[in-house]
């Protein structure tokens, strides 16, 4: 296979197909993940405008089953239903239909087959948690699985890279959940196999501290965000500081390698930190500006900087592009920063909800 720098989207065009396919049934399993540098402003096509790296997650997930039949001849329209948690769900028929006219080109039989998509996820829906990550992942796993049984020699590492491939196209970060433990996506000319097209396994050494990191993510706000991520990489585009961030994120990036070699904790909190909220006053300082941080998103920020002051454990937090906190760790202080977390976070959470997760290893196929 071409090395991931030279790889086009030509690559991805399907030769012919060697096999007739009637009817059968996929399910993929597919995490969330969560950016230590952050992806924010796009270029067309969901090219992102800087690279970003990610921590996979082990407990976000979304399960998707495409059964899919062949049609007697193909029609003008996708044909589909869209099942959520066992209910038929028409308001997310418009984003998938965008998702498969966005990859027609590259997968020309799916309007072959009248398919129908079951999903459900792990994590309460609308809990603040982004699902496209896991949704759009999971839902590309399957159209690949479909394919690889028209074209069953396709070579597992082409399976894998076309299925981010094709997940980028429904979700820029959704390309970040394929495969584990540590995601690259966006060109890097210190990481060498990675790609603006699709997310690549962080191919550098990874001290033993990050293998299993933990994860806990606090709850703040389970509301519908005031502007949408998809609006907001848009106001990236003539931001008055976009070009320097776009520099800092290669620059984090870089400092970031140095860090998953090393396993130096205080210079991964430090930078980790300084990444949530840049990403955060990027949009405070965008045109139309907003703020999605809430009061108690700064007061858990507050609580971990006192915390880690007063105590010295390794603790900080990341943010996404909402309110809530994901608080980072290593495993083997998990059962002292739970305490705390318990004791003296939780409080600050809607409902005091919290999800416990962890690094994991991507996303699997469930056997029908």
């Amino acid at each position: 296979m071409e090395s991931s720098f030279s790889m086009t989207e030509k690559d991805f065009l399907p030769q012919p197909y060697t096999k007739v396919v009637n009817k059968g049934s996929i399910t993929w399993q597919a995490p969330s993940n969560i950016a230590l540098v952050k992806y924010w402003g796009k270029k067309e096509h969901q090219i992102p405008a800087n690279p970003s790296v990610s921590f996979t997650l082990n407990n976000c997930k979304t399960t998707t089953t495409l059964n899919y039949e062949k049609k007697k001849s193909p029609s003008q329209d996708f044909d589909f239903e869209l099942y959520f948690e066992g209910k038929i769900k028409e308001d997310f028929k418009p984003k998938i239909t965008t998702f498969f006219k966005r990859i027609e080109h590259y997968c020309p039989f799916l309007k072959e087959y009248h398919l129908t998509i079951k999903t459900e996820n792990s994590f309460p829906h609308s809990s603040g948690i982004a699902s496209s990550a896991s949704g759009m992942s999971a839902l590309a796993l399957c159209v690949m699985s479909l394919e690889k049984e028209l074209d069953p020699g396709m070579a597992e590492e082409f399976f894998n890279r076309k299925a981010s491939f094709l997940a980028r196209l429904g979700s820029g970060s959704a390309c970040r959940s394929i495969k584990g433990k540590i995601v690259v996506w966006g060109k890097h000319d210190g990481i060498a196999s990675s790609s603006d097209l699709f997310g690549v396994e962080y191919p550098g050494k990874v001290h033993e501290i990050f293998h299993n990191y933990q994860d806990t993510i606090l709850l703040v706000d389970k509301g519908t965000k005031q502007v949408s991520s998809s609006v907001g990489h848009n106001l990236m585009h003539g931001h008055p500081f976009a070009e320097a961030r776009f520099k800092q994120a290669h620059k984090n990036l870089e400092a970031l390698t140095n860090v998953f070699q090393t396993g130096d904790l205080d210079d991964f909190m430090e930078l980790v930190e300084s990444e949530a909220l840049t990403l955060h006053s990027m949009m405070m300082s965008s045109r139309p500006y907003f703020i999605l941080m809430k009061p108690n998103t700064l007061e858990i920020i507050n609580k971990i900087w006192e915390y880690r002051e007063r105590t010295g454990m390794p603790i900080c937090f990341t943010l996404d592009a909402g309110a809530n906190v994901h608080v980072l760790y290593p495993e083997k202080h998990s059962e002292i920063i739970l305490e705390f977390i318990k004791n003296e976070l939780v409080a600050y959470c809607e409902n005091e909800q919290y999800l416990c997760d962890r690094i994991g290893d991507g996303a699997r196929r469930i056997e029908n």
